[in-house]
């Protein structure tokens, strides 16, 4: 049996994710015992502290303390809400258990924003990862050496699994499954649990929002130019004019602000905004291209699916409630 350690640090736990975890595994075990085989999970929910771990009208008490568990195969580390910085300082001793329980051969899964979790004790250097897209930028300022992957559902690299936002975890598991129980058990996991096996991508839900948590002046007058101005022709040579800065200097600075390189932010603001008007409006595909500024409609369709994850026609019939009604 695969020894899984679910933990319950201490903070604004996600007991979706605790429960979910706990769930469906389970789920799994009793799936093989009605087939005639052995059980294949042994659960156990780890604390750092002998209490009940509350989150509004629910609370759950580990059976066993993070310093009883001398071996792990499997460890899940939810998301824990809040203020980072505050949250690693009531888990002490959290991120040294995880790094000996790893390098002694166990595997971490991290779900949503738990990655924040894995970066600080260092795991997620040099590694692909994953995380709730809206805590992206933050996540990339932290943990610079990490190689983030926000688009994605889930990674894997090297006995580090991580899933992007909310219920992507649903996700993670099956991978999970699939790995330690086989692909037959996997598709019945997600089949039971409703959850759409192979989806790679969170693209779809990404919402995006102007990075401006810096202090550059003069990138956020280039962003704000961009906003009011993103369906006009804009180049990298006319901000830079316009601001009166050197383009190598400008495009630098932009990066370091935004993650974005100027056009990767110019085409973000306009994909955005197709995305709303096809989200809420009765205007064609065409004339949303038009009107965000595009007139080339091969490139249109490769940026939106690179950003949004789907076609812009396939975009329009998933989220146009009056295109899904006609």
């Amino acid at each position: 049996m695969k020894h899984v350690s679910i933990l319950v640090p201490n903070g604004n736990v996600s007991m979706v994710n605790l429960e979910g975890t706990h769930q469906i595994l389970e789920w799994v075990n009793s799936f093989l015992r009605q087939n005639g085989r052995d059980p294949l999970f042994e659960l156990h929910r780890v604390g750092l502290a002998n209490s009940t771990q509350p989150r509004e009208h629910l609370s759950l008490r580990p059976d066993t303390l993070i310093g009883d568990v001398k071996h792990t195969d499997l460890i899940i580390l939810p998301a824990i809400h809040g203020d980072h910085d505050y949250n690693m300082s009531i888990n002490p001793g959290l991120c040294e258990w995880l790094v000996r329980q790893y390098h002694n051969g166990a595997e971490i899964a991290s779900m949503c924003i738990g990655a924040f979790v894995l970066g600080s004790a260092g795991l997620l250097d040099g590694k692909p990862c994953s995380t709730h897209w809206s805590s992206a930028n933050q996540f990339r300022a932290l943990f610079p050496n990490a190689l983030l992957m926000d688009e994605k559902i889930m990674t894997a690299a090297d006995g580090i699994y991580t899933s992007g936002g909310a219920y992507a975890f649903t996700n993670l598991l099956v991978y999970l499954i699939e790995k330690y129980a086989g692909r037959e058990v996997a598709i019945m996991a997600a089949k039971a649990f409703m959850v759409d096996i192979d989806r790679h991508t969170q693209s779809p839900f990404i919402m995006f929002t102007a990075q401006k948590g810096h202090n550059d002046r003069a990138v956020l007058n280039a962003q704000n130019y961009i906003e009011e101005h993103f369906e006009e022709k804009i180049s990298v040579s006319d901000l830079c004019r316009r601001l009166g800065v050197g383009r190598r200097t400008f495009e630098r600075r932009f990066k370091k602000a935004t993650s974005n390189t100027v056009m990767e932010y110019i085409q973000r603001v306009r994909i955005e905004a197709a995305k709303k008007a096809l989200e809420s409006g009765r205007k064609t595909v065409n004339e949303v291209m038009f009107d965000v500024g595009y007139s080339d409609a091969k490139a249109f369709r490769e940026v939106f699916k690179k950003m949004a994850g789907m076609s812009p026609v396939d975009y329009r019939s998933k989220y146009n409630r009056s295109a899904a009604v006609a």
